[in-house]
């Protein structure tokens, strides 16, 4: 497939709706500094210079938008990798809902463009690279719904109080991360079916709303690089990584 044939096929939501009690802090993890700019500043940069997407909308706590709202403009205004008004253009920042997913439905509902596609990336994850991102697009249009995960390297217990009950063949565990992408018009039609009967449990992710309806959901293979920022002491890993990148 020819990368010119995926310009502008993609929106993208970044849910950024949580407070990231886990961390701890007086602000939300994704508002934390890290190494020298705030820790969802990281991939939102990443997604807003790719001109396979055609829009990012980020959803926040509604409490917090306008501290987003004003760094944001503070900081891409001071930017000198990306064009202040070609952001403008781009972003669209809205408040998010009460559960993730709801963040996302609120971000997917908010998408103005002409894209076709979304790619629904937590900002906590904030170095996701542009590999991972073409080949969730490209996985998209030649197959269908899509998730980046990891294959396990550890060995998969089930326990009930505290006892092993089995053992699960780690060959068919994959750790799912972000982006989790589908068609635009799928995923608002899955949200018109839940309004109307409302699910039984709070799904964690998009691609558990899609196996839900049944939907096929391929894998995109991940990397560590892109794993999850939430306790303290993975701030102090991600940290690190960021020292060495800047030491080169």
């Amino acid at each position: 497939m020819e990368k010119t044939s995926l310009f502008g096929k993609f929106a993208a939501v970044l849910p950024a709706g949580g407070l990231g009690k886990r961390m701890g802090g007086s602000v939300p993890k994704q508002l934390m500094q890290l190494g020298g700019k705030p820790v969802y500043q990281y991939c939102l940069e990443t997604f807003l210079r790719m001109d396979e997407i055609a829009e990012v909308v980020i959803a926040v706590p509604a409490d917090w938008k306008e501290y987003f709202e004003k760094d944001i403009s503070d900081r891409f205004g001071q930017s000198t990798s990306l064009e202040f008004s070609h952001v403008l253009n781009k972003l669209k920042i809205i408040v998010g809902g009460r559960e993730r997913w709801q963040s996302v439905q609120n971000g997917v509902n908010a998408i103005a463009s002409n894209a076709e596609y979304v790619l629904v990336h937590d900002v906590a994850r904030p170095f996701v690279s542009e590999r991972i991102i073409r080949d969730v697009c490209e996985t998209l249009v030649s197959k269908g719904s899509c998730l980046v995960a990891k294959p396990a390297i550890d060995t998969i217990k089930i326990a009930s109080d505290g006892r092993v009950e089995s053992t699960i063949d780690r060959n068919k565990v994959w750790l799912a991360q972000t982006p989790q992408a589908a068609r635009i018009d799928l995923l608002k039609k899955l949200y018109a079916r839940i309004e109307k009967e409302p699910l039984h449990f709070t799904p964690t992710d998009e691609a558990s709303i899609l196996e839900f309806f049944g939907e096929s959901v391929y894998i995109v293979k991940g990397e560590s690089a892109n794993d999850k920022l939430t306790t303290p002491e993975d701030f102090e890993i991600f940290a690190s990584r960021v020292a060495q990148k800047s030491s080169f």
